[in-house]
């Protein structure tokens, strides 16, 4: 088991400055003092949307590409998109657990928990030895989150979210706060449409978080990404998707070409990466 107390030099200095700092963390991973340096914590709700995930995703891939550590609770959902969006984009993460430091909750993402492990990552907890989560490990886990981070990003959230706890402990630590506007017909809205009504920044690119850290982006933006290398028929397809999401019936429709036809490139722009299906329609990654 490994630990660092808050005594030593090389605790999170900017965890050590909330009220009620942990005396000791436990974590597991190589302890590097740069996995700290500019961190992000991306947070949100766990029954995530399509929209959710898809807006995670390409925020994330590209703020971790650009150097920011993303911190999460390693729930599933957004927290766990975006560990997974960081470590895609061969970006840091750290996971911030609610139970001991030998548990893996939730157990189902013991493969994510051991791809955070692999490159370079750090998972954290307050709490020693397999302890299981409860109802008042979750605050705490949340303190941390946003303790060790610069600023807070809420991405998809109820109007009564966990994650509404760390955006508020964001605003008590004096850290930026960003939140990701959604649909006015969502519920998972009400809360990030709640935050940034009193005041947090509102999000849609990476641009708007990088330009508070004082960084660059490392990526082309998203709009000449998803034009580069396409043939004139899949540069119309990205077109119509980027208006909204569509079924392939719709899709080959509104393009006047076959269901054939439009099957087939609509599965080479997914084994590109270019897009991805649910629920029978098709989003831009």
């Amino acid at each position: 088991m490994k630990r660092i107390e808050i005594n030593n030099p090389d605790y999170p200095q900017l965890l050590k400055q909330i009220p009620s700092a942990p005396k000791e963390l436990y974590y597991k991973g190589s302890w590097d003092n740069s996995l700290f340096e500019n961190c992000l914590a991306v947070v949100g709700a766990r029954r995530i949307t399509s929209y959710g995930r898809q807006i995670t995703q390409r925020l994330v891939s590209e703020m971790a590409s650009a150097g920011l550590t993303i911190v999460s609770g390693f729930m599933y959902g957004v927290d766990a998109t975006a560990h997974k969006a960081a470590l895609d984009a061969g970006g840091k993460t750290i996971a911030v657990m609610p139970c001991g430091i030998d548990m893996v909750h939730p157990a189902h993402q013991e493969k994510l928990y051991n791809e955070i492990l692999e490159n370079k990552g750090l998972i954290i907890s307050e709490f020693e030895g397999s302890s299981p989560p409860a109802l008042w490990t979750y605050p705490k886990r949340n303190k941390i989150v946003a303790g060790l981070s610069k600023a807070v990003m809420v991405m998809e959230a109820a109007s009564k979210s966990g994650a509404l706890i760390t955006a508020k402990c964001a605003q008590e630590y004096g850290r930026g706060l960003f939140a990701a506007p959604g649909p006015i017909t969502s519920s998972l809205s009400e809360g990030t449409l709640g935050l940034i009504k009193k005041g947090a920044i509102m999000v849609t690119i990476a641009k708007d978080i990088l330009d508070y850290y004082g960084l660059a982006s490392s990526l082309l933006t998203a709009g000449s990404k998803q034009f580069l290398d396409l043939s004139k028929l899949e540069e119309e397809i990205m077109a119509k998707l980027k208006q909204e999401s569509i079924s392939i019936d719709d899709l080959s429709r509104l393009l006047g070409i076959a269901v054939s036809e439009t099957g087939t490139t609509l599965s080479l722009m997914q084994l590109k990466g270019r897009l991805f299906e649910e629920g029978g329609k098709y989003y831009v990654s």
